[in-house]
């Protein structure tokens, strides 16, 4: 891989214990965007388009919010306790992926 992440250097995700849960959000959020989709092919009014994507975009920002709690609480409490280059590193990206949330 060409980033500093390789499949042996992590322990199971934090959302490991909610994956059924998280893939069963993602799975209605797919059924959401086939939605627009078909809203889209049959000309729907732009507002009700529009308010349907909003809701895709709040289903979507639920499901981030809900994998960075998991993180923080999982890998970044985990990394924190054994201290050094990886806390750091921990730190570092829940910094970039909430920055990138504030973004989106």
């Amino acid at each position: 891989m060409t980033d500093d992440h390789t499949a042996t250097d992590h322990a199971a995700p934090g959302y490991s214990d909610d994956k059924v849960a998280v893939l069963k959000r993602l799975k209605r959020i797919e059924g959401q965007v086939r939605g627009l989709t078909r809203m889209v092919e049959d000309d729907t009014y732009c507002i009700d388009v529009l308010t349907q994507v909003s809701a895709t975009t709040k289903a979507l920002e639920a499901v981030a919010l809900k994998l960075l709690d998991e993180h923080l609480a999982h890998c970044v409490v985990n990394a924190a306790r054994a201290g050094g280059a990886e806390a750091d590193l921990k730190v570092k990206e829940a910094s970039q992926a909430i920055a990138r949330l504030v973004r989106s």
